[in-house]
């Protein structure tokens, strides 16, 4: 009997991948590079069970049944590509190559189309949920070739997270790199959920000089409200974990974040699709400032700064903290969305922005009870292009704004850094203006180089240009732009 999917890659990711697809009973077939690594895990994690194994690209395709169906849970980038020239000379039309890693989507766009010329399915498969995640239920997000789907369907949605109400966490999302695309925000927004919680940390520890046991039961007790998410429990638990010697082990880890690159492309993409991605790219810069750790301690000593202590009821402090978490969070999914739908809408699509939320739902890293809450808000208004716009999001961020203030304010008093709750507030507040300085900004652009503006007592689309010196001539400028 032939296998019904291969698997090339046993790394964590691949193996727990391959373990959930047989305890659905889907007979899977395993290949690694290092082929040694095959035998390891058949002897090891796979032992007893029906997963094969193969002992080359030639075999891994001779044990599937057609449509051949073969997942890569490879490094992303060049090596992709390599995989994929191993396999066409091997595989025939109608067959599907499925790439699980974390790709930049206008690679995926690009497999997705040159395969489809050799007659190849090509889907770009987002992947969250971490080595818990693929083991147990991850959330799936697969784009690319959408006559593939049908074939792949029942087993995605096997192995995917269920919510409460047995849906499973695992749709199509869209053409060429959607897929993909999506698992790459989903990524910024992780970078913007765990700076938030950093900042919430930093504030009850240098802040109100709470222990690490406190907090724990501070955390702990957060994910009995709206905060209710895996990040926040894990928070708690590592708050509460002890090293050999009794003492919390957070307080002997190095203070510098590593990245692989996802956060990094979601902040270049806001940018260049003009998506105003302000928590998550400080989220980036804030890892980015982790990393300099050397410069940083040569620089504290240097200024001789030190965190004032917060006065007053700790209690209302950390009431006021829970709400400018819950509000930033908000703020975090919303530009998140934006992003998400400005590349649908420019790329064609044809997003399901409720059902992106629903994949989210469970699984993955960003998992999150008001997750659900997203879902209803763009089932109600499909159209809906700022989730705090939406009745549910909107009292919850009018709710919690003093609080906010007062929390942002503090920090700044105080000398703690709170670059994504500040970048969360101070977007609120830029979105929610109605009349920006922007005006002064485009008369300076006019004054120095000619580049027009429109005015407020005529009809949007007519440019002006004023001669701001009397020597600068009326003539604009439409050949460049600075």
């Amino acid at each position: 009997m032939k296998g019904d999917i291969g698997v090339i890659g046993l790394a964590v990711m691949g193996q727990n991948l391959i373990l959930n697809m047989n305890d659905k009973g889907y007979k899977v077939v395993a290949y690694n590079r290092t082929v040694s690594k095959v035998d390891d895990f058949l002897n090891g994690a796979a032992k007893n069970t029906a997963i094969i194994g193969a002992y080359s690209i030639e075999d891994l395709v001779g044990k599937l049944e057609k449509p051949r169906k073969i997942m890569l849970m490879v490094r992303a980038g060049q090596v992709v590509d390599d995989f994929i020239a191993q396999l066409l000379p091997h595989l025939d039309a109608g067959d599907i190559i499925i790439d699980g890693g974390n790709a930049n989507y206008p690679d995926t766009t690009r497999r997705t189309h040159d395969l489809a010329e050799k007659g190849i399915l090509f889907i770009g498969t987002g992947v969250s949920g971490g080595e818990e995640g693929a083991r147990h239920g991850p959330s799936v997000m697969p784009g690319g070739n959408k006559a593939a789907w049908p074939h792949v369907k029942p087993i995605l949605q096997a192995i995917a997270a269920k919510t409460p109400e047995g849906e499973p966490c695992c749709d199509w999302v869209g053409n060429d790199g959607a897929g993909h695309f999506v698992k790459m925000v989903h990524n910024g927004i992780e970078y913007g959920d765990m700076q938030l919680i950093c900042e919430a940390y930093q504030f009850m520890k240098d802040g109100l000089g709470m222990s690490a046991a406190e907090m724990q039961q501070t955390f702990a007790a957060w994910n009995q409200s709206e905060l209710n998410s895996y990040l926040i429990e894990i928070t708690a638990d590592i708050l509460g974990h002890q090293d050999s010697d009794g003492l919390p082990l957070i307080d002997k880890i190095l203070d510098t974040a590593g990245q692989k690159g996802t956060g990094k492309w979601t902040g270049i993409n806001a940018l260049d699709l003009g998506i105003p991605l302000t928590l998550i790219t400080e989220a980036v810069f804030a890892r980015c400032v982790s990393a300099v750790k050397g410069q940083r301690e040569t620089a504290a000593a240097l200024f001789g700064r030190s965190v004032q202590k917060i006065d007053g009821s700790r209690s209302e402090w950390l009431e006021a903290l829970r709400l400018a978490l819950l509000a930033s969070k908000i703020i975090s999914y919303a530009q998140g969305f934006m992003l998400i739908r400005e590349a649908g809408e420019t790329h064609g699509w044809n997003l399901d922005y409720g059902n992106t939320a629903l994949l989210w739902r469970e699984g993955c890293i960003i998992r999150s009870a008001f997750l659900g809450n997203i879902r209803d808000a763009y089932r109600a208004d499909p159209d809906l292009i700022f989730l705090g716009s939406d009745p549910y999001f909107r009292a919850i961020l009018q709710n919690a704004l003093p609080a906010w203030r007062k929390v942002a304010a503090k920090a700044i008093e105080s000398g703690l850094p709170m670059p994504c709750t500040a970048a969360a507030l101070t977007f609120l507040d830029g979105y929610t203006t109605a009349r920006l300085p922007a005006n002064l900004l485009q008369a300076q652009r006019d004054y120095f180089g000619a580049h027009t503006y429109e005015r407020t007592d005529r009809p949007r689309g007519e440019f002006f240009h004023t001669n701001w010196t009397g020597s600068g001539g009326d003539t604009a400028s439409t050949t460049y732009d600075v």
